[in-house]
């Protein structure tokens, strides 16, 4: 009786294991997601402070003028 109930105890704590492992894979994949997404935005920051820093770096300022725009500066396009 008591190999019948050790048993049946290992059992149950070798499935609790199981669903453990397969939450934590499933975290593991959620997180995985997650930095794919980040990376992706950190991209498309990176372009973006590009694209804006080449469009300030067109304008001029003086001490006590209005900024004004370098010869050839456009508008900034998104």
């Amino acid at each position: 009786g008591e190999i019948t109930a050790a048993a049946t105890e290992q059992s149950s704590g070798i499935g609790l294991i199981n669903i453990t492992v397969g939450s934590l894979d499933q975290m593991t994949q959620q997180n995985a997601a997650l930095v794919e997404q980040s990376a992706a935005a950190a991209e498309s920051l990176r372009d973006q402070a590009q694209r804006l820093s080449g469009v300030v770096s067109r304008f001029q300022i003086g001490s006590g003028t209005a900024a004004q725009p370098r010869s050839g500066a456009t508008a900034l396009h998104a």
